[in-house]
């Protein structure tokens, strides 16, 4: 909304731009008229106020589909220096390195971007907040991107197929699949089914031969949860973490739709323990 004591725009939230007319013969974009003070011709129109910028934001995050818990989310406040103790310092360095490729990536997006990322780790380590960061830079510079719970995703598309419902599987998945960016949160949370496989692999696919950029976040990992006879993903001091989870990444999509994602995706592996137990929960955030 305008501010009403704005004085660019006077409330109206529309200013005037003025530049000097194009030399003549010059294909016009917009009316011109004469400066009063010069005489000097000009190219007149009315742009959004700065004073709406506020709005601008909040539209185009409702756009995006990023769900309000998730607006604050951005690289700043990713904190990177949770742990202060030195059995834990990897743990920081992971989420370090994490966040320096997801930055790089929505920095340069679109430029040298051909593939999205994967960011893969345990529950509570960060994920969706640096996968949010990336969306919100790059919507905010104009480009259309969408985030999409995978459980919420798959009901949309299922209740299109009521006939009481008034919206269509096309209808639900058009936006998905032509969006310049799809972040896709929580990949494999729900069980597998054929259908759901399907669904997804007609996603992903999609996207990947029209060369369209995905961003994904699970929990599921490509080696199993730590077991005393399989380690498991280990930071890189070499300490286990352990993941809770029985499955692995390919156990919830198939193998196919698993291969297809290692030519979509960089994969970004994140590992912490989960920051709303262990930190936040324990009122452990350092000062």
């Amino acid at each position: 909304m305008a501010q009403p004591d704005c004085r660019l725009c006077g409330g109206t939230g529309w200013k005037i731009v003025e530049h000097i007319a194009a030399e003549e013969g010059a294909k016009r974009v917009s009316w011109e008229r004469p400066s009063p003070v010069t005489g000097e011709l000009k190219r007149v129109w009315a742009v959004p106020c700065d004073c709406t910028g506020g709005d601008r934001t909040a539209r185009t995050l409702a756009r995006a589909r990023i769900p309000r818990r998730y607006e604050h989310c951005d690289f700043e406040n990713f904190d990177t220096d949770l742990y202060d103790t030195r059995e834990s310092a990897a743990w920081n360095r992971s989420l370090e390195q994490a966040k320096l490729v997801v930055e790089v990536f929505a920095r340069d997006y679109p430029v040298g971007t051909e593939t999205g990322l994967l960011v893969m780790g345990p529950c509570g380590a960060g994920k969706t907040h640096l996968a949010v960061s990336a969306l919100k830079q790059i919507v905010l510079r104009g480009h259309i991107g969408l985030f999409y719970d995978y459980r919420e995703l798959l009901k949309e598309i299922q209740a299109s197929y009521n006939p009481e419902n008034q919206s269509t599987e096309l209808g639900v998945l058009e936006p998905v699949l032509t969006a310049d960016v799809l972040l896709l949160d929580d990949l494999g949370a729900s069980k597998p089914s054929p259908w759901a496989l399907e669904t997804v692999g007609h996603i992903l696919n999609t996207r990947y031969n029209d060369r369209r950029i995905t961003m994904l976040t699970t929990n599921y990992l490509d080696s199993a949860a730590t077991t005393p006879a399989s380690p498991g993903p280990r930071l890189p001091s070499g300490q286990a973490v352990a993941t809770s989870l029985e499955d692995v990444l390919a156990d919830r999509l198939g193998m196919r739709i698993r291969s297809r994602l290692y030519e979509m995706c960089r994969t970004v592996e994140l590992f912490a323990p989960d920051y709303r137990r262990e930190v936040r929960q324990a009122g452990r955030v350092k000062s």
